[in-house]
């Protein structure tokens, strides 16, 4: 093989940021894998831009098929975005036995079984650390470093978007609209960051960690989600109050053979690890029953980070093209899907509300949740502006999820509660 070509979709950010790594480290690709490569073709929107790069005009293309159908192109990076028309672009490359690398979360979440398969048919890989994380080689980490052990949770910060605007939130006492124009204005966020701060970016990537770390077909619509745009200056306020920290986590759980996935803004104790996971970073923490705890951490975006974990699978594929080994990374789901039901999924919750300031409340309250068999870690009353109502601020021990969505019911009937303010998953301290 005397060398290897290499053909893109896309040539924004990410894509430029693989020209220039497969440029600057050719040497050290050379070394590792016994011959040069080679960006063959790219296809772009624009063939005027200025991407900053010193490539020839002959590289760029309009026309998604002379990447997907060069006969000398080994394998295509995906890196521009899209489902639909993209999973149908990779599907042709796959059927032309070409090797395939993409950072699609969204694509991979919902198309990734199928994607999977279609690779597995035709003799090839497809690789998609870039997918989750940025630079952070969690997959990776799963499916090789971890493959001996039983993984049996995952928690994560895998939104960089939402970690920069709670961290600026929690420091500096701003306002989420505050925060998000001034994300936008950096670049962290979209111009629609709907799914960043909705919390579905981040489901996806749950998703796609929670199929690996637990070998069993875990569906974005398994995933139950909660976004970040409710969070108030108050939450952040009394979780401090309380030695916690206002994040929004991905979570997965397995217990026997059932599992939960969610992604919801949670109060963790100030001495968790993830905790001290501040502004676009992205941290994932993972449990195994033999290897205990680890925590993998790094930069969850950007042109650099995001390009070095493609070209760190460009690299996987090459080096098992030279031995002849494609197609054979794929490992079909160990195990059949089992969600858990609402009364299997435990947690204790932070709850704020504002109720009648007059006696015999209080003890009402208390009478709901212990009629349900809940009991209170930390309570705190404070009486608001207006003399007629008072704030409740508590956090449970731990409850079951259908005990707790009971009580939440039975308190939005009990006419003592003028509002429930707000409402969180607590991960950390006794217990818990």
């Amino acid at each position: 093989m005397e060398s290897i070509s290499i053909g893109l979709l896309g040539l924004g950010t990410v894509g430029a940021g693989v020209v220039k790594i497969v440029e600057n480290h050719q040497d050290k690709l050379s070394h590792q894998i016994g011959c040069p490569v080679k960006v063959k073709k790219a296809l772009v929107q624009d063939l005027e831009k200025d991407r900053g790069l010193e490539m020839e005009n002959s590289i760029l293309t309009l026309n998604p098929e002379e990447v997907l159908f060069d006969p000398e192109i080994d394998i295509v990076v995906e890196v521009m975005g899209g489902i639909e028309a993209t999973k149908e672009h990779l599907l042709h490359a796959l059927h032309q036995k070409k090797h395939v690398v993409t950072a699609n979360k969204d694509l991979m979440a919902l198309h990734g079984p199928e994607l999977l398969r279609a690779a597995s048919e035709n003799g090839c890989d497809l690789f998609y650390e870039a997918s989750v994380a940025g630079g952070i080689p969690i997959l990776r980490s799963l499916v090789d470093g971890l493959a001996s052990d039983r993984i049996t949770k995952m928690m994560g910060i895998v939104n960089g978007t939402t970690n920069f605007i709670l961290t600026k939130m929690t420091k500096e006492g701003r306002t989420f609209d505050d925060v998000l124009q001034e994300a936008q204005d950096l670049g962290y966020a979209e111009a629609d960051p709907t799914a960043d701060v909705g919390g579905l970016d981040a489901a996806r990537k749950m998703a796609i960690l929670s199929t690996l770390g637990f070998s069993m077909n875990v569906d974005l619509a398994d995933v139950k989600v909660k976004g970040i745009t409710e969070v108030t200056g108050e939450d952040i306020q009394y979780a401090e109050q309380f030695g916690y920290t206002m994040k929004l986590i991905g979570y997965a759980h397995r217990e026997g053979e059932c599992v939960e996935v969610s992604v919801e803004p949670t109060l963790l104790q100030n001495e968790h690890p993830l905790a001290s996971v501040h502004d676009e970073y992205n941290a994932v923490y993972v449990y195994g029953e033999a290897v205990g705890e680890t925590m993998f951490y790094g930069p969850g975006a950007g042109s650099l980070p995001t390009a070095t974990a493609v070209v760190s699978d460009m690299v996987g594929i090459m080096k098992n093209m030279r031995l002849g080994v494609t197609g054979k990374s794929a490992v079909n789901p160990q195990f059949p899907k089992k969600l858990k039901e609402r009364n299997e999924i435990h947690s204790k919750y932070f709850l704020r509300l504002h109720v009648q300031d007059e006696v015999g409340v209080l003890a009402k309250l208390t009478s709901i949740f212990s009629h349900h068999g809940v009991s209170f870690e930390k309570i705190l009353q404070n009486p608001l502006d207006s003399d007629e109502f008072a704030e409740i601020v508590l956090v449970t021990h731990k409850a079951s999820l259908d005990h707790y969505e009971d009580i939440l019911m039975e308190l939005k009937d009990y006419e003592g509660v003028h509002s429930i303010e707000s409402s969180y998953r607590v991960e950390g301290g006794d217990k818990g």
